[in-house]
Formats: C-alpha cells, structure tokens, sequence
C-alpha cells in the first residue's frame, strides 16, 4: 500500500509539473487552424474547402468513412469530398476535423505510451459513438456536435500520457485511472481554452458525470453527454458506483418512447442499436 502511494506521489508530481508548463501541451496542427478560420468565412464555398481539406489524405479518408457511417442512411454512399460536404454540412466538417486533430496531437514516446493511448482511445470513441447515436436517434442536437463533445470531454485523460516521457513511467491501469480523477477534468479545460473552442465544450468537460445537473428545457449537449457516460459505464460491469438511470437528471427530460429502460438499467434505444454504435465507432478507431 505505501509503495503504491509512493509510486502515485511521482505520477501526481510529473502530471502537476504539466498543469504548471502549459507550453507541453499539444497545439492544433496548422490545417485544422486553417480549416477553421476558412469556415468562419461566410464567403467559404465548397471548392476551396474541398482544396484545404485534400492536403491532409488521413482527414480526407476519415470524412469520407464518417460520411458512410450509420449516422447517415444513404442508399448510395458520397463518392468525393464534395459529396461529403453536401451531405453533412460545412459545421460538421469542421466538428469531424476537430475529432481527427485530437487523435494525432498526442506524442507516443515508446510502444508502452501507444498501447496505453490506444486503451483510452478505444474507450472514448465507444463512448462518443453512443452520444452520436442518441443525439441522432433523439433528434435536437446534430450527431457531429455530440460525438467531438463526448470525445473532448476526456481530453484531459489524453493529455495526462504527455506527462509520461520513457516507458518507465508508464503507470498501470490502476494508477493511470487515479490520475485521471484527479487531473483530467482541470487539465481539459486548459487544453481547450488553449485552443479556443467554444464555451458549450467547455461546460461539458466541467459537468460530465456530474448526474443531477441538466440546465435549460429539453435535452443539452451535456444531457446526452451524460447519458451515454451512464450507459457505457454500466457496460463495463457491475462494480461501476452508479445511480440507477431513472435517477439523473438528463433522464427525465427523455420523452417516450425514448424513456424505456431494460433489465440490466440500460436505455433500451441505445441497447437495440449497438450494432450500429460499433460500426460508427469503427470509423474513428
């Protein structure tokens, strides 16, 4: 017990030198600044956004594969970026290009940091493929702007990895959770104010898990955000410390037949389109 204390005291100090040298944090890569600068044009047409977003194939090949996700019912799938664009929209490629950035800012120092990354990745696409799938299954919110939401409400988990340089400090699993308790929260809000995304984000990342706050009328951003947390912490096992479903507040703001519950306290919309959550989240892995 004490030397797992001991061990988590040098974690906790290199992830607080982090807090206190922000200059480590990673900065958005140079096309996503363009991108989103040409999307504040009100003049931008789809001829010169398809020409920024070509210069970067890996971007290119993940808007064409969101484009033919379950999110969109297409009997013909987009065949170019300018189909892309028409079908989802100029907001929703810069949402999915804000996503793609996320993945390729974190340093992967040794195969020990990409395991470690590739674990929380995997986490919180699956999480952010079930925020996308309620938000379009429940209408109000664009599919877009809950999954970057869900997904950059952990931002902090990813960012705590830039604290850990050699593969002799990587923490296990148990530790790397402990830290994220702690750290992630405070170390999100600093990442994206350092990006300067928008405040409804930021809001996320400071009430997620947070089960009996849901401001305004009809569901919030935050509101599905939370229940998609819920659910997939259910789905991890029994030991997760949860308030039954019924119990939140973003729950009581689903009207029905949303609203149905199954045995094992999951949403049963959610449960009856899990095929279609995997295959979106196939797309971002």
């Amino acid at each position: 017990m004490l030397a797992e204390q001991s061990h988590y005291s040098i974690y906790r100090r290199l992830v607080t030198q982090l807090l206190h040298d922000q200059e480590q944090l990673p900065s958005l890569p140079a096309i996503t600044l363009e991108i989103r600068r040409a999307l504040s044009d009100d003049h931008l047409n789809i001829a010169s956004l398809v020409g920024l977003i070509s210069r970067d194939p890996a971007l290119s090949a993940l808007l064409m594969k969101h484009a033919s996700s379950p999110l969109y019912r297409q009997a013909q799938p987009p065949r170019s970026l300018h189909d892309v664009i028409n079908l989802i929209g100029m907001a929703e490629v810069g949402r999915i290009t804000m996503l793609h950035s996320v993945k390729s800012l974190f340093t992967l120092h040794t195969p020990a940091h990409k395991r470690m990354f590739l674990d929380a990745w995997e986490r919180l696409v699956t999480k952010a493929s079930t925020c996308a799938m309620l938000a379009r299954l429940v209408g109000r919110i664009s599919a877009e702007h809950a999954l970057l939401a869900s997904l950059l409400s952990e931002v902090g988990s990813l960012a705590i990895l830039s604290s850990f340089k050699s593969a002799k400090e990587i923490p296990t699993s148990e530790l790397y959770i402990s830290l994220c308790r702690e750290f992630s929260r405070s170390l999100g809000v600093i990442v994206l104010k350092k990006w300067s995304v928008s405040e409804p984000y930021i809001e996320v990342i400071r009430e997620a898990g947070n089960w009996q706050y849901s401001p305004g009328v009809g569901l919030q951003l935050i509101d599905l955000v939370n229940l998609a947390l819920h659910h997939n912490s259910i789905s991890q096992g029994p030991d997760a410390d949860l308030p039954p479903l019924t119990q939140l507040a973003a729950f009581q703001k689903l009207p029905p037949p949303h609203n149905q519950v199954e045995a094992n306290g999951e949403l049963s919309l959610l449960t009856q389109h899990q095929s279609a959550i995997h295959a979106l989240a196939q797309t971002l892995r």
